[in-house]
């Protein structure tokens, strides 16, 4: 059985700190994707290549200390896509595919990492720039070959992907345009939600992001965005 497993670090080297490797080995995943590595090239040289015997592949942001994705893997992928041709938003590190092909299966594991919009109107236009090239990326790409994609996605589809849905419908995350973009991704390439397949009725269990304020993590006032 292959193990696939993803993870929002928040920063590769606070989470080794908090002891990510021993987690990593102790859970054994064939293959990892993470997000919000916060790290350059220099500060994964000589650290981070490997992690519990599995081989890291990085899309680095060009900013320090932002965003950046990574998939590490026990298997030798036939190809490393860093990148999906974005003149804006591959600066911003957000997206690595690694394809692991055979002469009678092509199949991609993708890790990326979405803008957030939620602090203020420049950087929710440009999330829905990002979704605006990411879905054509997409579509393309299922036409050629199958894939899972892995990440933080921003977006909760679903009322039952967050707590207060009533109040968050103007919110960036769950605005009515974004629910949109997913649903219409899910129809066009015929993806599913795993998570959803597997838990159809879960709510507090799914909570993947608690906001620092009013205690909303204690009182698990959550949001599923992973």
């Amino acid at each position: 059985m292959f193990k696939l497993t993803s993870l929002n670090l928040n920063g590769i080297r606070s989470a080794s700190s908090k002891g990510v490797e021993a987690w990593i080995a102790r859970t054994q995943p064939d293959c990892i994707c993470m997000q919000e590595v916060k790290a350059q090239e220099a500060d994964v040289s000589g650290r981070f290549e490997e992690m519990a015997g599995l081989a890291g592949h990085f899309h680095f942001a060009e900013k320090k200390g932002y965003s950046g994705v990574a998939v590490y893997t026990k298997h030798a992928p036939s190809d490393v896509i860093v990148g999906y041709g974005s003149s804006e938003f591959d600066a911003e590190g957000r997206y690595v595919e690694l394809r692991f092909d055979t002469p009678k299966r092509k199949l991609s594991i993708i890790s990326c990492y979405f803008p957030s919009g939620s602090s203020g109107e420049e950087r929710q236009a440009a999330k829905f720039r990002f979704l605006d090239e990411l879905d054509p990326h997409l579509v393309k790409l299922k036409k050629k070959r199958e894939f899972i994609l892995c990440g933080d996605v921003n977006i909760a589809h679903k009322e039952q992907d967050l707590k207060n849905f009533r109040s968050n419908k103007k919110n960036s995350g769950f605005l009515p345009e974004e629910r949109a973009w997913m649903t219409k991704l899910l129809d066009e390439t015929g993806l599913v939600d795993v998570y959803r397949v597997l838990q159809p009725d879960a709510t507090e269990t799914a909570y993947t992001w608690w906001s620092n304020r009013g205690q909303a993590r204690a009182n698990d006032v959550g949001w599923r965005l992973d």
